[in-house]
């Protein structure tokens, strides 16, 4: 199997890899948006939309943080067919409506968002140049938005229609038919490897504590996390609440974050790309998704419909638009026999912003408003942008 740790494959295997990749982490969405899409048809409420967060990434950050290993035993492909057999378990559970089942479809679904992203990064690192690294893997980050798009504009509409329980039957027929595609595709990449020595808990940390350029985009990137999770969880709520939106409304201006998230791991990938300046790019990034999340929360009622619509395209181009970048500056960053662990360490820092990040909102919500809980998450948002120009600043003096 081609892996973090394989030799180079030709580069016509780039193709179908980077194709299942995306396509894992477009279910890996779909699936993770599902219960926040369809919660006003659903009756769910936003503490029970925080609890199953809080249970998705519980799982997820130790998921990730020990996945490098599992990858490199059992490689990448299969790694996602066991990532497609969570969601088919998860949906299912959360089919059936309680709020236990909720919690436990959340803890199967971190066992699937845990591992999903080092594993691609480990499976497509070797198959592409260092100069288009940051494009490919913008491309594979795209799966994100593919799938929050294709949930917000479908199952809203399905659980109107035929109620909630479809809209996650959909998603567990999606997932099984993914494990087979998984599997199809597994013995093209069959090479026989030697897994690397395991690596300890410190051995780990270390590999983000040694080297201050990883450590600071780790710091950045739990804030632009917690941002993210809050757009894609609570933004149709949020809209329905206290920007005016009907359902479906909300979810057409969430399908617009989402596309422009789309348009921004693409854009902002041949950028970082182009000007091989991933660390820049991310900073701007970063002051985007600030200034967008304090309008939405401070004014959002005010824009209309139209500005309210233009400003959530432009909130999902920064806050949904910067991972392909982050995760291609961190497999630049990392030692090239370490992409998966690395990636996975990097990752449990910007988990453990997802799982903070419910809490927080649930907080603000309850003392105050979702507006005030979105302008709370720009400011910090606007500390993680400081902790990437502090880094680039280290590295220029070094």
């Amino acid at each position: 199997m081609v892996d973090g740790n394989t030799a180079i494959r030709p580069a016509p295997a780039l193709l179908p890899a980077l194709g299942a990749m995306t396509g894992l982490q477009a279910l890996v969405a779909l699936a993770l948006f599902a219960p926040g899409v369809v919660a006003p048809r659903a009756h769910i409420e936003v503490w029970q939309l925080s609890m199953f967060s809080c249970a998705v990434f519980a799982v997820g950050i130790p998921a990730s943080f020990w996945g490098g290993g599992f990858i490199a035993r059992l490689g990448s492909l299969r790694i996602a067919s066991l990532c497609a057999a969570a969601i088919v378990v998860g949906m299912a559970l959360a089919s059936l409506g309680s709020s236990a089942a909720l919690l436990a479809a959340g803890l199967c679904l971190g066992l699937a968002m845990g591992p999903e992203t080092p594993a691609s990064a480990a499976l497509l690192a070797r198959l592409v140049t260092a100069e288009r690294r940051a494009f490919v893997f913008s491309v594979r980050q795209t799966g994100n938005q593919i799938g929050a798009v294709c949930g917000s504009l479908a199952l809203p509409a399905i659980a109107i229609a035929f109620g909630p329980a479809w809209c996650y039957a959909l998603v567990g027929v999606c997932a099984l038919l993914a494990i087979l595609l998984f599997e199809w595709l597994r013995p093209a990449y069959a090479d026989k490897i030697i897994p690397p020595p395991k690596l300890d808990l410190r051995a780990r940390l270390a590999l983000v504590a040694a080297d201050r350029q990883i450590a600071t985009l780790a710091l950045a990137s739990m804030p632009f996390c917690a941002m993210q999770v809050s757009l894609n969880t609570v933004f149709v709520t949020l809209g329905t609440r206290e920007l005016g939106l009907s359902h479906i409304e909300a979810g057409m201006a969430l399908a617009c974050a989402q596309a422009g998230g789309l348009v921004g791991r693409l854009g902002w990938g041949y950028v970082a790309m182009r000007l091989d300046a991933s660390r820049a790019v991310l900073v701007v990034i970063g002051l985007g998704m600030a200034v967008c999340a304090a309008l939405l929360g401070l004014h959002g009622a005010s824009l209309g419909r139209s500005g309210q619509f233009v400003v959530a395209a432009l909130f999902g181009l920064t806050a949904s638009g910067w991972n392909g970048v982050f995760i291609a500056e961190i497999a630049r960053l990392a030692p090239q026999d370490r992409i998966g662990e690395t990636t996975g360490a990097v990752l449990t820092a910007s988990y453990a912003g997802l799982l903070a990040a419910p809490a927080v909102v649930s907080i603000l919500d309850g003392v105050a408003s979702l507006g005030m809980a979105f302008f709370a998450l720009a400011c910090l948002a606007l500390g993680g942008t400081l902790a990437l120009v502090w880094g680039s600043h280290d590295t220029a003096d070094k």
